[in-house]
């Protein structure tokens, strides 16, 4: 069998870059361990969040799928930092969990060119440095001019309850045993990551009257720009809580360290910083005397509810006892039992800015695989290998965003340029543009590199360009009636501002709201500008030739150029937030550069 695009695993990540290359006219092959698995979202069952509802408005913005099923799925949608600034608030929604994994699957198997296989992926074809195929479990050979790996936390993956421990990359799914191997032998560097999850309780056994309710936004905007407002949200709201551990439920959790798998040492990968297992939040924060527990009800017609905040891979009687500690939860039952997985990653800095790698061409890496946590993550990285995989089998240009442009750009240039010591979390002070990288800007920021790609059509990117073409035209009036300055005031809308003049416009309340953003953020936006205009002016955006001999830079430290040299970053803005270049190693290089390749220097204007 033949096909243009393989992509391997179909989670989060492989969704998002099979559903891409097959609208971008490729035929496509998705391989799944199991078809009746495919985008289940294996730890909490929500999208969104602090920096995560960036990257799913841009991943909409630019023609991904993970909005429009959170939005068929959401049953409590919430903006989080709504008090703060237009920059920093977030969407999050909870999800029906088997309403999301549905809505994803039907989208998959409706759409053309695109096949679902079942199977494991034990080996990668290679011939002349180039991808040419996969191998599957039963020894049958899949020919494809590109392959997008998404494994997910599969790849030799170990699942450890206490000292309990088994093979699987999530509870009741096997583990992939045979593509680690495949992967080394080829030449890549593979580390070892872990993750958890907390135990899903029983709902009624729950004192709700004990908690405290957190009620969702009354009037929800959707989350992708493909969602239509008449009608949304279309299933039941349901209720989600907030409870929180005390000093009766540290001391059980301290108390019963020992039998830890993460303490016994079991467990040799390293979590995820910023969701750490909650023994590990009591031993870090010993001055902490409670941690926050969010209710989340899984579904309308489920019977579980997600506690999350409470990570951990103690055994099940100890999970039970300090679970009982919290109040509302003194008769909870548990349905199943938290456990933490470890599994293989391959650093990212093996890749290209395209997410290829640098090993094997048309061969590209996305999702947990390159050592991030998280579905939005994953799903981003996903669309944007999938995305290059087949810009690159149609001949054109890659897309690479920059920095200024998206989140979700930051994102795969920390990755490929930092690397990870840890699964990597995106988080919008990552982003030295998070001013203007806004949830509700996305739409104008992305839409066009859309619709350069094929993902969006021309219809929805012309819609999108007359939207943003009409905030520019009232600024633009306002400004020439002398009403900006008023509109920046505190409490002053553009409703109450315009209320008496006849040339108003008609404008959807969405553009009213980046409207008066656009006018507040105004003066930052403009520092903002000058900053990046400032980086460019330092050579951030000069172009590095291919295979430049690092090693020849005269006066470079033995760290910077062992770390360049195996980097190889592409622009001189990559090699600048290498870490261990310093401004002086950085000068050192432009000099050479200067000296040897001067007509590499251009910016693009």
């Amino acid at each position: 069998m033949s096909t243009d695009v393989i992509v391997i695993g179909l989670g989060h990540a492989g969704c998002e870059a099979a559903l891409a290359c097959a609208r971008m006219g490729l035929q496509t092959v998705g391989i799944t361990l199991r078809a009746d698995r495919v985008a289940v979202m294996s730890c909490n069952p929500a999208i969104g969040g602090t920096a995560k509802g960036h990257l799913v408005r841009e991943l909409d913005a630019l023609g991904g799928e993970m909005a429009r099923a959170a939005d068929l799925a959401g049953t409590h949608v919430v903006t989080l930092n709504a008090s703060k600034g237009a920059a920093v608030r977030a969407t999050r929604v909870t999800c029906d969990r088997e309403a999301y994994a549905h809505a994803m699957q039907q989208t998959l198997a409706a759409q053309p060119r695109l096949t679902v296989l079942e199977g494991e992926v034990v080996d990668l074809l290679v011939r002349d440095g180039a991808v040419v195929g996969v191998t599957l479990g039963e020894g049958r050979e899949l020919s494809g001019r590109a392959v997008v790996v998404t494994t997910g936390t599969f790849l030799s993956a170990v699942m450890h309850v206490g000292e309990r421990q088994e093979l699987g990359g999530r509870l009741g799914d096997a583990a992939a045993t045979g593509l680690s191997g495949a992967l080394r032998r080829l030449g890549f560097e593979l580390g070892r990551f872990k993750t958890g999850t907390p135990a899903r309780l029983l709902r009624d056994s729950i004192d709700w009257s004990r908690c405290e309710p957190q009620p969702g936004d009354p009037s929800p905007r959707p989350f992708s720009l493909r969602t239509p407002r008449e009608g949304f949200p279309s299933r039941p709201r349901l209720a989600c809580a907030v409870t929180h551990t005390n000093e009766q439920t540290h001391r059980i959790l301290r108390d019963n360290l020992q039998s830890s798998a993460l303490y016994q040492g079991a467990i040799v990968g390293r979590g995820p910083r910023y969701c750490p297992s909650l023994e590990d939040k009591v031993t870090r924060f010993a001055d902490r005397a409670r941690h926050t527990v969010f209710l989340e009800p899984e579904g309308a017609n489920s019977p579980l509810v997600y506690p999350a905040g409470l990570s951990t891979s103690l055994p099940a009687d100890v999970q039970l006892a300090f679970l009982r500690t919290i109040v509302g939860l003194e008769r909870v039952e548990v349905a199943r039992f938290g456990y933490a997985v470890e599994y293989d990653y391959a650093p990212p800095t093996q890749l290209l800015p395209t997410l290829e790698t640098r090993r094997v061409r048309g061969l590209f890496f996305a999702g947990q695989l390159n050592g991030t946590s998280g579905y939005e993550e994953a799903a981003f990285q996903g669309l944007l290998a999938g995305i290059n995989a087949g810009l690159g089998l149609r001949g054109e240009p890659a897309l690479v965003l920059g920095r200024h442009e998206a989140h979700g750009a930051v994102l795969l240039d920390e990755l490929v340029t930092r690397g990870v010591d840890e699964p990597f979390r995106m988080m919008t002070s990552r982003s030295e543009h998070r001013l203007v990288l806004r949830e509700g800007n996305a739409e104008f920021r992305l839409r066009a590199h859309g619709g350069r790609v094929g993902l969006v059509t021309p219809l929805e990117a012309e819609r999108s360009a007359a939207r943003a073409a009409a905030i520019a035209a009232e600024l633009a009036r306002l400004d020439a009636r002398h009403h900006l300055v008023a509109l920046r005031r505190p409490g002053v809308t553009w409703a109450s501002l315009v209320a008496n003049d006849p040339d108003r416009p008609e404008l959807d309340a969405d553009l009213v709201d980046e409207l008066e953003t656009e006018a507040r953020y105004a003066g930052y936006v403009k520092q903002a500008n000058a900053a990046w205009t400032r980086r460019l002016d330092e050579h951030d955006r000069w172009q590095i030739p291919a295979g430049f001999a690092w090693a020849e830079v005269p006066g470079l430290s033995t760290e910077a150029r062992e770390k360049l040299s195996r980097l190889a970053p592409t622009t001189v803005g990559q090699a600048r937030r290498v870490p261990g270049v310093t401004p002086a190693a950085l000068s050192l290089v432009l000099v050479h550069l200067r000296r040897t390749v001067p007509s590499m220097f251009h910016v693009e204007r």
